[in-house]
C-alpha cells in the first residue's frame, strides 16, 4: 500500500487510533491534517509524526461539535495539500467517562447535557465532517469517508447510552446514507467497528481472548483506502475478535 501525494484528515489524532493512523499514513507517503481539541498534545504529536520518513503532517485545532471549525479543517487541508482523499472520524468517547460522571449514578440521574456532549461528538461530528468534505469530494469526483463504529452499537452500554446510540447511528444509518449520496461522484463511505482495543484498559472478552492492537484497526482502514479495497462501500465491518459472535449469557 502506498499513499504518496494522497491527503487524509483524521479526527482525534493526538492519541489512540487517530495517532496510529496518522503515523502509518505518513509512513506510506501520505499527507495528513491531524485534528484534535488538545492543543498541547496535538502539537507534540504532529512533531513526532513529521519525524517519520514519508509525507507531511499538519495539526489543526478542531472541536468536531462546531461545524464552522469542521469547515475550516476541510479548507485548510485543501489549501495545504490540494485535495481530500480520505477522512477518518476517530474522535469520540463515552460521555459519562469523558465528562467524569461518578460510577453508580443511574441513567435518569445523569445530567442531560452529558448525553448531549456524547451525541454531538460521536454522531453529529462525523455527520458534520461528511457534509463538509462531500463538497470537495464531489468536485474532485473521488474520496473515502470512514466512520468508526463500535461493538457497543450492537450490544448497548448501560447508562452510557449516548455511545451505543451514536455508534449504531454511524454503523447502520449514516454510513449507508453517505455512501448513497456519494456514489454518483465516486465517493465511498465505510464504517469500521472495533471490539475492545488496547488504547485503554478494558475487561471485555472476545473469542480470541484478547483485545486488538490499534494498528490492527488502522491496517483494515488502510486496506479499504488502498487500490485493493475499492469495491468496499456502504458497509459496516466488524473487527472485534469474534466478540459479536460470542454466546450471550442468560
Amino acid at each position: 500500500m502506498e499513499f504518496k501525494g494522497k491527503t487524509a484528515i483524521a479526527t482525534g489524532a493526538a492519541s489512540g487510533m487517530g495517532l496510529c493512523f496518522s503515523e502509518e499514513w505518513v509512513k506510506l507517503g501520505g499527507n495528513v491534517l491531524m485534528c484534535d481539541v488538545n492543543k498541547e498534545s496535538l502539537e507534540e504529536k504532529v512533531r513526532l509524526v513529521n519525524d517519520l520518513n514519508g509525507g507531511k503532517a499538519i495539526g489543526f485545532l478542531c472541536d468536531v461539535r462546531d461545524y464552522s471549525q469542521v469547515c475550516s479543517a476541510r479548507d485548510t487541508a485543501v489549501k495545504e495539500f490540494g485535495s481530500i482523499d480520505i477522512v477518518v472520524n476517530f474522535a469520540g468517547g463515552t460521555a459519562t467517562r469523558m465528562c467524569g460522571v461518578p460510577d453508580g449514578i443511574e441513567f435518569p440521574d445523569v445530567p442531560i447535557d452529558v448525553y448531549d456532549w456524547g451525541v454531538d461528538v460521536n454522531l453529529k461530528g462525523p455527520m458534520y465532517f461528511a457534509h463538509a468534505v462531500m463538497k470537495q469530494m464531489r468536485e474532485q469526483k473521488s474520496g473515502l469517508i470512514v466512520n468508526i463504529g463500535s461493538i457497543a452499537g450492537m450490544e448497548g452500554a448501560g447508562r452510557g447510552i449516548d455511545y451505543p446510540t451514536s455508534k449504531a447511528g454511524l454503523m447502520f444509518g449514516l454510513t449507508k446514507a453517505v455512501a448513497q449520496c456519494g456514489a454518483p461522484y465516486g465517493v465511498r463511505c465505510v464504517c469500521v467497528s472495533p471490539g475492545p482495543v488496547l488504547t485503554r484498559p478494558m475487561g471485555m472478552k472476545t473469542l480470541l481472548n484478547r483485545a486488538a492492537q490499534p494498528k490492527e484497526i488502522v491496517d483494515l482502514i488502510l486496506f479499504i483506502a488502498s487500490d485493493k479495497g475499492q469495491f468496499i462501500n456502504g458497509e459496516n465491518i466488524m473487527i472485534d475478535g469474534g466478540r459479536n459472535a460470542m454466546p450471550r449469557e442468560q
